[in-house]
């Protein structure tokens, strides 16, 4: 079953903080458990060492020989039961045996337990050479003896003639705890259980609002397939979540706006290749039917020709459009004399110029000035800048271009007196497939393609492009490319400036 990323950051989180209180409390229930049995051995061991050296001390001031020990136990029975119940009170679940060195019991807490030891252990400990200390690493029931198993010290009594005279046995509880001990445990569980409930609601608002928006993400993207881009995540707080759904709908607003350039690019495409391919079928067919006359035929041919140049240029964009973006088009750099790429594409325009009674500049510092980048591909670029700036001019404007040395760099500047291209424009006016004239009442023979592939070509050189422009009064494109400082061409080096 496939599980969501909820589900999954959920479980994870609360199996983590399951694992850590559930170690957490085994651990300090384990320290509380040992410190409970390490205390009840110290009281055990206190009492067990109390007792025998009394017993010791008493039954030798009283019966100095060897052999009395039973006998002062019976004869002492009453005060020695007294203080064993006494002293076995000061621990829970403790117990006092007082034997003989074989094992037989003398005298025990309560009177609960008579007869003999039946451990094979515990006799062994009764009796065994060890000085002071005490065989304290016992635990036992002594042989069905107690209830459970007990920690057991043993505590061997001797003579002055190191004989044996008895034992001292104290069984104390081993692992249980006392009544602060089960409460400190109680409630550290509690507690956990407590903050394991808090995490789970906290995780589960936390995983929801984490996960809420990439759900939507989820939903907008399958919408994005679909050709839907009008689907927005709302963004809360400023966080990586926040700023991930901003940028998502930063992209579909992208999106958005590419696919409407992309349907306006098809639109105009399919018009810029059905007019043309109307003219020149509706004028061929005149010709061939005889409806348009000899004498008038090379102005029809002419304009046949024009329409043929026009879907060349189209389909010629469209290609350099398709190598760029596909990475096939390489350039080659070379030093070349931009003064002379300028003044050519400017007799290029001479008719369009003439008609439109254009004042034309040309303001260059030398007669030759060269640059190192793609001749011909900065032949296009200053070729689609110059047919913009003739195209948008008004009639008797200025068109102007520009040529400065700024060092180690040439400035090249297209100007013109013009429609210009207003502010909301002007951020989008490389851009593929986007014409700011959207009436095409100037721009006939353009689909948003050539400002496009002029600033690709620029990425593509590592040259520099911007524009500058005011609403109806003008429009100025500059170009920045690297100059070139090498040998020269023979019949360049007078001219050139350093």
């Amino acid at each position: 079953m496939k599980k969501s990323i909820f589900t999954r950051y959920l479980s994870a989180f609360l199996l983590i903080v399951f694992i850590s209180f559930t170690l957490l409390a085994l651990i300090v229930s384990s320290r509380t458990v040992r410190s409970s049995h390490d205390r009840s051995r110290i009281v055990a061991n206190y009492t067990g060492t109390y007792i025998s050296e009394y017993l010791v001390s008493e039954t030798e001031k009283i019966f100095p020989r060897t052999g009395a020990f039973e006998q002062f136990i019976y004869q002492n029975n009453s005060e020695i039961s007294t203080m064993i119940n006494l002293l076995s009170k000061n621990a829970e679940k403790m117990t006092i045996f007082v034997t003989t060195p074989n094992g037989r019991i003398l005298l025990c807490t309560d009177n609960l337990y008579s007869g003999k030891i039946n451990d094979d252990n515990v006799l062994e400990a009764l009796t065994k050479d060890n000085g002071s200390e005490v065989f304290s690493e016992l635990y036992s029931d002594i042989g069905g003896t107690l209830d459970s198993k007990y920690g057991i010290l043993v505590f061997p009594m001797k003579y002055d003639d190191n004989t044996y005279m008895g034992a001292l046995i104290v069984c104390y509880s081993a692992g249980v705890l006392d009544e602060l001990s089960e409460s400190t445990i109680k409630t550290i569980v509690l507690a956990s259980l407590w903050v394991m409930i808090a995490s789970f609601v906290a995780i589960y608002f936390i995983s929801e609002k984490i996960v809420a928006p990439i759900k939507e993400m989820s939903v907008a993207t399958k919408r994005f397939a679909a050709g839907e881009f009008d689907r927005k995540i709302p963004v809360e707080g400023s966080d990586e979540i926040a700023e991930l759904a901003t940028a998502f709908n930063s992209m579909a607003e992208s999106l958005a706006k590419t696919e409407y350039m992309r349907s306006s690019f098809l639109a105009n495409v399919a018009h810029d290749l059905r007019t043309p391919m109307t003219s020149i079928s509706g004028f061929i067919d005149g010709i061939v039917d005889g409806a348009i006359p000899p004498e008038k035929q090379p102005y029809y041919l002419n304009l046949i020709a024009d329409e043929i140049r026009r879907l060349s240029r189209l389909v010629s964009n469209l290609l350099d459009l398709s190598r760029m973006e596909a990475g096939n088009r390489k350039f080659e750099k070379t030093p070349f004399d931009i003064c002379e790429t300028a003044r050519i594409i400017i007799l290029t325009f001479e008719s369009k110029i003439d008609s439109k009674h254009l004042n034309v500049e040309f303001d260059a510092p030398d007669e030759r000035l060269y640059v190192f980048s793609d001749k011909d591909a900065i032949h296009q670029v200053l070729y689609n800048l110059c047919e913009n700036a003739v195209k948008f001019s008004y009639d008797g404007g200025l068109y102007k271009i520009t040529i400065k040395d700024v060092g180690n760099s040439v400035e090249v500047s297209v100007y013109d007196e013009g429609i210009g291209i207003s502010s909301e424009d002007l951020p989008h006016i490389f851009d593929r497939f986007y014409k700011s004239d959207k009436s095409r009442g100037l721009d006939r023979s353009g689909v948003g393609l050539g400002l496009y592939i002029v600033k690709s070509i620029c990425d593509a050189l590592g040259a520099q492009i911007y524009v500058e422009s005011e609403k109806d009064k003008y429009c100025c494109f500059t170009l920045t490319l690297p100059k070139y400082r090498g040998k020269l061409p023979q019949g360049g080096a007078d001219k050139q400036r350093n």
